[in-house]
């Protein structure tokens, strides 16, 4: 990772660059980690430089109108439950995109539950990897990608603006 220091009025701001994000089709994949506090919806402070890159990446695209923000869990437990806190995760991380100047019409929270696994949920390496956050470009110029629905097809978590 490659960061930029900035020195202004007193402070050192660490800048993401560029080279911090690729895009794989529509999805912006990042190396640094969203992370929460077990059960909840609470952002750990290492998800802040997580959080720069996709702000770096939202000024660096102004055209990119709309960015879903996927929340997802492994399948343990209850599936409501699983379901309410992939919701209020991406809206925790809409919220604190929204803290750092991102615009909150440039921003879908959409949950996913357990109902996307991208690996088998019997092994711990598997869950873990179910348990993620994915950055998605829904729309450009304030036209969806591709013709699909810019919720992806879940669950929408709630109003980024509110």
């Amino acid at each position: 990772m490659k960061y930029c220091l900035f020195f202004l009025f007193g402070f050192i701001s660490l800048v993401a660059t560029a080279q911090d994000y690729k895009l794989e089709g529509n999805e912006v994949k990042i190396e640094k980690q969203i992370v929460f506090e077990t059960n909840a919806a609470i952002l750990q402070p290492e998800s802040t430089a997580a959080l720069e890159i996709i702000k770096k990446y939202l000024d660096d695209k102004s055209y990119i109108s709309l960015l879903r923000i996927e929340c997802h869990t492994d399948n343990s437990g209850d599936n409501d439950a699983n379901q309410t806190l992939s919701e209020k995760r991406a809206l925790a991380v809409c919220k604190a995109l929204v803290k750092m100047g991102v615009d909150c019409k440039r921003l879908i929270a959409v949950g996913f539950g357990s109902t996307k696994p991208v690996e088998d949920n019997a092994t711990p390496a598997g869950k873990a990897a179910n348990r993620r956050v994915s950055f998605i470009n829904a729309a450009l110029r304030n036209h969806p990608i591709g013709g699909m629905p810019v919720d992806g097809g879940g669950k929408v978590a709630g109003d980024t603006c509110n």
